[in-house]
């Protein structure tokens, strides 16, 4: 089909309007944010390539390296002050202090690196005649930065290659600590809150919309689950492995949902990519009346590649138009109008279009306001946060197993969550609720977990 004929289809379906514009998104760095990454590259590249995913993490994702180690190590640069401090004066004890140097509770302090401080709890200690005794490991960071540095570094290797029993024992030897005085149970309270994704419990958060996508690391494959509750916050509900056309892998995520308590006798807005198997899925484990919109950014992505590239911008162009009418059917019509023209010489990109169509425009024949439509028509929701986690594992050449697959999805999305924000138009989420027989009077809680 001639690029004229697609013309006349653009001016029939919404005359009047330019629809040959499409706006350029911009991602604007500051000069701060270029010096920031370009240190921590260089970092990364002297101490291997398996960190530089992780930095890019950090980077990318505008985490500071303070809220890394918040997130995933606070915890154990606190237990190695504690363990310097029990060097000193002794194990706490319950109870009278006795001993020349005695514990003296804790007060807020700093780690400085390079270019910023990290506030942590440290221990103070006092000799009953001389009075406050520092903490030789506390002091050995606030004198020399590069001490700090190193410990980062050693917790970035045990992040990218979760080998956390050498994490900690690493640390506490760079900030003069023996190994002998790192417990088990020390390094294992490092871990938890990896254990968490698997451990939450989803009974007491309303969940509105669950999202399914999945994404790929080498040969392998993961299923990812992020749910917005009634106040429009996201939550990440899980991680499987394998792909979304796989109904045994997606069958065994919604199973382990339900068994961390996510009501399946509820309606809820599931928003997909159109696998089968995933559609299939959801009917088995939640039933046959759910409403399933399907992904408006998978579709497009579908049909323009089967369109020669100087007829793609305007398909692109007819197909938004056809998706922010207000009435479901007056959008199919215009999207089945597309499908008949483009069948005489782009077949395949018919077809793709006119699979799955009509629930294209769930979120239309829902009545839902126009304000909802962009985070629930697509899976951008899941989508941007997946796209980040691959583009920064792309340098990973080699993913030894599946269980090293999971480890790293699971950790990425741990740190992502930490800075997901509320969906726009969540203030409207209050006309999905009553729709999909929701009470407003719901003891349910929407507060975020843990």
């Amino acid at each position: 089909m001639a690029a004229g004929s697609l013309e006349s289809i653009r001016q029939n379906l919404i005359p009047g309007k330019d629809t040959t514009a499409v706006k350029k998104p911009y991602h604007i760095v500051s000069r701060d944010a270029e010096t920031a990454s370009a240190t921590l590259e260089e970092f990364a590249k002297a101490n291997g390539p398996i960190l530089l995913p992780l930095v890019e993490l950090i980077t990318q994702a505008r985490i500071a390296v303070d809220e890394v180690i918040d997130n995933i190590g606070r915890q154990t640069i606190e237990t190695i002050l504690s363990l310097s401090a029990e060097q000193v004066a002794g194990a706490r004890t319950p109870g009278k202090s006795s001993g020349e140097i005695r514990w003296h509770g804790s007060q807020n302090g700093r780690v400085s690196l390079a270019d910023r401080q990290i506030k942590v709890k440290r221990p103070r200690l006092r000799h009953k005649r001389e009075g406050e005794v520092s903490v030789p490991a506390y002091e050995s960071l606030q004198e020399n930065g590069a001490t700090a540095q190193r410990m980062m570094g050693a917790l970035l290797r045990g992040v990218s290659t979760r080998e956390y029993a050498e994490v900690l024992p690493e640390m506490a030897e760079t900030a003069g600590v023996t190994r002998s005085s790192i417990s088990r149970q020390a390094i294992e309270g490092s871990v938890e809150q990896l254990r968490q994704l698997r451990e939450r419990r989803w009974d007491k958060v309303d969940l509105l919309v669950l999202y399914i996508d999945g994404q790929r690391f080498g040969s392998h494959h993961v299923i990812s689950a992020v749910g917005v509750d009634r106040a429009g916050v996201k939550h990440v509900l899980g991680l499987e492995l394998g792909a979304t056309e796989n109904a045994a892998a997606v069958k065994q995520l919604f199973t382990n949902l339900r068994d961390q308590g996510l009501p399946t006798d509820r309606k809820y807005l599931f928003v997909i990519d159109g696998a089968k198997a995933l559609r299939a899925a959801i009917e088995e484990v939640f039933g046959t009346d759910q409403p399933v919109q399907r992904c408006r950014n998978h579709k497009m992505r579908n049909v323009i590649d089967e369109l020669p590239k100087e007829q793609q911008a305007q398909a692109m162009n007819l197909m938004r138009a056809a998706w922010r009418v207000s009435d479901a059917e007056e959008g199919i019509k215009r999207l089945e109008q597309l499908a008949r023209f483009l069948e005489h010489e782009h077949e395949s990109a018919a077809r793709s279009l006119r699979e799955g169509l009509t629930e294209m425009f769930t979120v239309q024949r829902l009545q839902l306001p126009p304000s909802l439509y962009k985070y629930l028509g697509t899976t951008n929701v899941i989508e941007s946060p997946q796209s980040g986690v691959q583009k920064r594992t792309h340098n990973v050449t080699r993913w030894r197993d599946a269980n090293m697959v999971e480890r790293w999805a699971a950790s990425a999305w741990l740190l992502t969550e930490k800075h997901f924000r509320k969906v726009i138009g969540h203030r409207d989420l209050w006309a999905l609720a009553v729709i999909l027989g929701r009470q407003q009077n719901s003891n349910a809680s929407s507060e975020k977990v843990a």
